[in-house]
C-alpha cells in the first residue's frame, strides 16, 4: 500500500483514528498505520504501537469502535511496540505483510529496516499449506460426497488457496519494490511453484458464487484440487531445506 491507494474520506477517517487514540494513549502512541490493500467496500485495517497497553486503555476504546465501523474502518490492531517486535517469528507472514504495505498516519514509521527473516516465512508457508490440505481433506468427508457440498465447500476456501500461493510466490519471488502484489497469480504460480493456471483461475473464480456452477458433479475438480495442494505442500516443505 502507499499513500495513494487511501482515498480523502479514508485518510480523514484515519486521521480521525489516530487523534483518538493519542487522547487515549497520550505520549505512550508511538505509531498508527494503514495497511492491506484498499478496496472500496471493505473496512480499512490499521496497526497501533505503543509502548504500554493496559485494560484501562481498551476499555476506553470500547466506545470509539461504533464510530471507527461508520467511518469504514476496522478496529485497529493495539499492540505494545515491543510485543510487535518479539512476535515476528509467531505470525512471520501477517507481520511481513503489514512491514511491505502500510501507510503511515501518525508517528514514525516503526517499520524502517525491519524484515522477516526467510526461514520464519518458509515454516509459516509451510503450516499453512499443510493445515489447507487437511482442512480440504475433512470437509469433503464431511459433504458426504453430496454435489452441492462439495461445490460450496470449494468455494469457501478458495480464499484461503489465494492467501498460500501469495505467500509461496512471495517467498521464492519477492516482488520488486514498490511492486503492487501479484497481478496474475495463477500464472505465477505456475511458474514458480508448479500449481496449473487453469486451475488456480477455476478455483479462485469459485469464490465469488459460493463454488463451481459449471459443473454437474465438482468431485472431480476437488481431487485436482487436492492434488495440487500436495504438491504445494511437498513443494514447500522441501525449499531450501
Amino acid at each position: 500500500m502507499d499513500s495513494a491507494t487511501l482515498s480523502l474520506d479514508r485518510r480523514e477517517a484515519l486521521d480521525a483514528l489516530a487523534g483518538e487514540l493519542r487522547r487515549i494513549f497520550g505520549n505512550r502512541l508511538r505509531s498508527v498505520c494503514a495497511y492491506g490493500s484498499y478496496e472500496r467496500d471493505q473496512d480499512t485495517h490499521s496497526i497501533v504501537l505503543v509502548d504500554e497497553l493496559s485494560f484501562d486503555n481498551l476499555a476506553a476504546c470500547v466506545p470509539l469502535a461504533r464510530g471507527w465501523d461508520a467511518l469504514g474502518l476496522a478496529v485497529p490492531l493495539i499492540l505494545e511496540q515491543d510485543e510487535f517486535h518479539r512476535t515476528l517469528d509467531v505470525f512471520p507472514l501477517e507481520y511481513g505483510d503489514i512491514i511491505a504495505h502500510h501507510v503511515v498516519i501518525e508517528g514514525l514509521d516503526p517499520f524502517l529496516g525491519l524484515s522477516v527473516p526467510e526461514a520464519d516465512r518458509r515454516r509459516a508457508c509451510e503450516h499453512q499449506a499443510k493445515s489447507h490440505l487437511i482442512h480440504l481433506r475433512e470437509s469433503y468427508l464431511e459433504t458426504r460426497g453430496d454435489p452441492r457440498g462439495v461445490s460450496r465447500m470449494i468455494g469457501a476456501s478458495a480464499d484461503g488457496f489465494r492467501r498460500l500461493l501469495d505467500n509461496l510466490v512471495t517467498l521464492v519471488h519477492p516482488p520488486a519494490e514498490h511492486a503492487a502484489g501479484h497481478p496474475d497469480l495463477a500464472a505465477e504460480a505456475e511458474q514458480y511453484i508448479g500449481v496449473p493456471a487453469d486451475l488456480t483461475r477455476e478455483i479462485l473464480a469459485s469464490a465469488a458464487g459460493g463454488g463451481p456452477t459449471t459443473i454437474a458433479d465438482p468431485t472431480a475438480l476437488l481431487a485436482r484440487y487436492i492434488s495440487a495442494v500436495e504438491r504445494v505442500w511437498d513443494f514447500v516443505d522441501a525449499w531450501k531445506k
